[in-house]
């Protein structure tokens, strides 16, 4: 072959050659965006030797957990920057879209927190730039989200201050009995970490190994030693805090050696609520029903109606012993003098 046809096709087989990385490339760009993506919108609590349970973790809850706060901001704001080339694609109604709207949810709830920490204002225009300019037509959703999960997870309200003034307070929202004698374990910031941990303990049978709280905990960003922004130092906070409370039972398994321990639900935990609200929280977190979990939905309805015949005969004991009183107080008005 001559050498100037030799010369055209090493040129044309290089030409290819260098196309072809450069796809590659940007195929495995593409998979990278996409694995960040779907691993940052759930994330197991436990592996697949538990099925047919509620085992994701909100992206929400998973991305507030680990990330301390600071002033203004910064960081999360950094984040965003920091993305907009791997993960900013335009929203779409596909799963994908889906995600990417959850990841911004997940980290305005993160920067609301943060600010209702440490007494910053919450206005409009910072939460924009929390999200990007380019999910502004999608901010209402995202806010939603948001909203929702701070309501579900922490017991926080998101509330305008006034009427079109795009400055919002996050507030502590009162309990269901109005008389103010809800436990603090049941509000902000506890309430976060409490329903959560009840939660692995249901799913695991009613008791859970301390290696399978941790293991959980550490999927929310939360480690053993390390004091986190908002709950403190974690080991004492479900160790001594919460078994001092009595909402958590924290105990060596029996006959271990070396010694293993495992958490349970306390005494106050069972008073104060049930498995069928936990579950519902569960069930809520990742957008489902109670009903959707089977096995876990019928040992809460068993739960309920074993209360409920517990308290049968309570009230049925305080009628007659009302009624008793009721006629004796009838023949004593009744009695001529």
């Amino acid at each position: 072959m001559p050498r100037g046809q030799k010369s055209k096709l090493h040129a044309h087989e290089k030409c290819c050659r260098n196309k072809a990385q450069a796809q590659g490339h940007k195929d495995a760009q593409t998979a990278a965006a996409q694995e960040e993506v779907a691993s940052s919108s759930s994330s197991p609590f436990y592996g697949d030797d538990v099925p047919s349970s509620p085992v994701t973790v909100p992206a929400t809850t998973r991305a507030v957990a680990g990330v301390p706060c600071q002033r203004s901001d910064v960081n999360a704001t950094s984040q965003v920057q920091k993305s907009k080339n791997s993960s900013e694609a335009s929203p779409s109604t596909d799963m994908s879209g889906q995600d990417l709207l959850t990841r911004k949810a997940s980290m305005l709830v993160r920067s609301l927190l943060c600010k209702y920490k440490v007494n910053e204002p919450i206005k409009k225009i910072d939460m924009l730039k929390i999200v990007h300019k380019r999910y502004k037509e999608h901010f209402p959703e995202i806010l939603r989200k948001a909203s929702e999960h701070m309501d579900l997870v922490f017991g926080l309200e998101l509330k305008e201050v006034q009427p079109n003034s795009h400055s919002y307070n996050l507030v502590c929202k009162s309990d269901d009995t109005g008389d103010g004698s809800l436990s603090s374990a049941w509000r902000f910031p506890i309430k976060g970490i409490l329903m959560p941990l009840l939660g692995v303990i249901f799913l695991h049978g009613n008791r859970a190994s301390e290696e399978e709280v941790w293991q959980f905990l550490n999927i929310l960003g939360i480690y053993d030693g390390k004091r986190h922004f908002m709950f403190g130092e974690p080991r004492k906070l479900i160790t001594q805090y919460l078994v001092k409370e009595k909402y958590l039972e924290y105990r060596q398994v029996p006959s271990s050696d070396p010694p293993r321990f495992e958490f349970l639900w306390g005494p106050r935990a069972q008073a104060e609520t049930t498995k069928m609200r936990v579950l519902e929280f569960l069930s809520k977190a990742n957008d489902t029903v109670p009903s959707a979990f089977p096995s876990y939905y019928e040992e809460a309805l068993r739960d309920e109606e074993e209360r409920a015949r517990a308290i049968s005969p309570t009230k049925a004991g305080t009628t007659s012993k009302a009624s008793t009183c009721s006629k004796a107080t009838s023949r004593l008005n009744s009695h001529p003098e």
